[in-house]
């Protein structure tokens, strides 16, 4: 682990659609203590190679959409429009025969509001979202409205930050919801997992924001200089500060970082970017994770040390920086509920300095306090308050800052609506916490792609494939995966040789299958061909 010995074959595959031509550039590399390039050089010819290979997948084509109306269904050509320049997400392209499927047909009234017309989805947020991040939806093919000015007109996708979500605000036509945040505990997470919904997050958007919390927080524990601030301004009101600027001084003397040891505990994101820094600042290093990914380990710094236990890691660090994820459950139990307690916390330094921007549950604050108060010179310096620690003359205790930047807020904003827009369009699933990551390449613009979530039990996948087997339907392309209680399949179907195709029998047989939750045929209008299996009851 010290010298990073891995050897991986990397290959990025990238197309278009509308037939052009498939590109494929294969990167293999081998890190060894003999090899010459640096990482971050190695890095840099990888980007290189991948920017040219996107270079080549513009996507230049152009198409128009068309829909009629009918009595309780939607007759559509053409998918989507033209997609807005300069975003990486596109509409998938559809130029196949005319699609008919239900819409608003079965379980709605038929005057509800929500009558979808005008060829866009409706994403609906709550709280204040970045408008930054929003502008990645496309306004001629996505609405987008805070949920209190939506009038009953029912979402396709939510998206949200610290709201903390009810059930009863998930209308049973929401296929998606994102938190433009990391942390999902504000989202039932279970529930909707039960409904067959996927629930996305932003893994990394705000990793700049809180690394650089955690690099002054790294500040703030080597020089007195919050004690030193207040005390000036009680000086400035007696009127004495310039005459003890100098005398004083000598009350808040500190140490450097620089030489100093700084442990990492947990080496995702924001601990790689953590450690990253810290080593330009002259920081030896010492890091601990037990999931540390090949993609995580090529981001770390060349001579940083890993260590097999956090007891080990923090045992000789000046600086300790917790940058573990919150799991519900003691240690014991596979959670990481107090993970920092008595028994790690004794093998610390008397004066080190423990950085906490993570969570305040992983640590003891009892444990914690009596450390503090037995040391007499280390520190404890988090954004999460404290009962127990919030008033020690030994802890900083700030807002929850970690996050509060602009940047941040756009970053996190804009990979929501990414991922959104991927599920929607593509039925491609990437940072979601309750539904596995798939992704099916697009072969032909004529195909129809048709997506379907079920319970993950045996048996469930030859169903769904019989059924189109007994509709005439021959599948050109599938993929299926599963995670935990879910399957999810995305599915591309070959046209017939027909000038539309009427798939409301189809997709009424594939979603009242015992065990399938939720049916899409993406072959047409924005929003519509959407059914839902709901107690064996059937809404589409």
């Amino acid at each position: 682990h010290k010298a990073f010995h891995l050897s991986s074959d990397e290959t990025t595959t990238t197309r278009t659609s509308h037939h052009r031509s498939l590109q494929i550039i294969s990167v293999n590399f081998k890190i060894s203590r003999s090899l010459s390039l640096s990482l971050d050089a190695i890095n840099a010819k990888i980007m290189t190679l991948l920017t040219l290979a996107s270079r080549t997948c513009r996507h230049s084509a152009s198409s128009s959409s068309t829909f009629g109306r009918m009595a309780g269904r939607v007759t559509t050509g053409c998918f989507a429009k033209k997609p807005a320049a300069a975003l990486t997400t596109t509409f998938r392209w559809y130029s196949g025969p005319e699609i008919t499927v239900d819409h608003f047909e079965s379980g709605w009234e038929k005057d509800h509001p929500g009558v979808n017309t005008d060829n866009k989805y409706c994403t609906q947020t709550f709280n204040k979202i970045s408008q930054v991040g929003l502008s990645v939806f496309p306004k001629d093919s996505y609405d987008v409205i805070p949920r209190e000015e939506a009038n009953g007109r029912p979402a396709h996708a939510l998206m949200l930050r610290s709201h903390k979500l009810k059930e009863e605000e998930v209308d049973v036509s929401v296929r998606a919801i994102a938190r433009c945040g990391a942390g999902t505990n504000n989202i039932p997470v279970a529930r909707m997992t039960e409904l067959g919904i996927p629930v996305f997050n932003t893994p990394g958007a705000n990793a700049n924001a809180v690394k650089e919390l955690v690099l002054c927080g790294l500040f703030l524990g080597s020089r007195r200089i919050i004690d030193g601030i207040n005390h000036m301004k009680d000086l400035g009101a007696q009127g004495l500060a310039r005459e003890r600027v100098e005398k004083d001084k000598a009350m808040f003397g500190g140490r450097e970082i620089k030489g100093k040891k700084l442990a990492v505990i947990g080496l995702g994101h924001i601990g790689a970017a953590t450690a990253r820094d810290a080593h330009g600042l002259g920081m030896d290093l010492v890091g601990y994770d037990p999931g540390l990914s090949v993609k995580s380990a090529m981001k770390l710094p060349r001579n940083m040390e890993l260590a097999d236990s956090i007891s080990s890691a923090v045992a000789n660090a000046d600086y300790i920086s917790l940058n573990i994820p919150y799991i519900k459950g003691t240690p014991e139990e596979g959670g990481t509920h107090g993970i920092i307690g008595e028994a790690v916390i004794r093998h610390m330094k008397s004066d080190a300095v423990i950085l906490n921007f993570a969570r305040g549950e992983l640590v003891d604050s009892v444990a914690m306090k009596e450390f503090l108060d037995q040391s007499g010179e280390a520190k404890y310096i988090s954004d999460f308050p404290d009962d127990e620690l919030w008033d020690h003359a030994n802890a900083i205790i700030l807002p929850h800052l970690g996050a509060s930047t602009g940047e941040a807020e756009d970053s996190a904003a804009a990979m929501a609506a990414e991922t959104i827009r991927l599920y929607l369009e593509h039925g491609t699933i990437r940072h979601s916490v309750n539904f596995p990551d798939t992704s099916l390449p697009e072969k032909d613009d004529r195909h129809i792609r048709i997506t379907v979530v079920n319970k993950n039990k045996p048996g469930m996948l030859s169903v769904i494939t019989d059924t189109f087997a007994k509709h005439g339907l021959n599948i050109v392309q599938q993929i299926n995966h599963s995670r935990g209680e879910i399957a999810y399949n995305v599915i591309d179907i070959e046209p017939k040789e027909e000038d539309s195709h009427d798939f409301r029998d189809l997709q009424r047989e594939l979603t009242l299958h015992d065990g399938v939750l939720s049916s899409r045929i993406m072959a047409g209008h924005c929003g519509n061909g959407y059914a839902k299996n709901i107690d064996g009851g059937y809404f589409a």
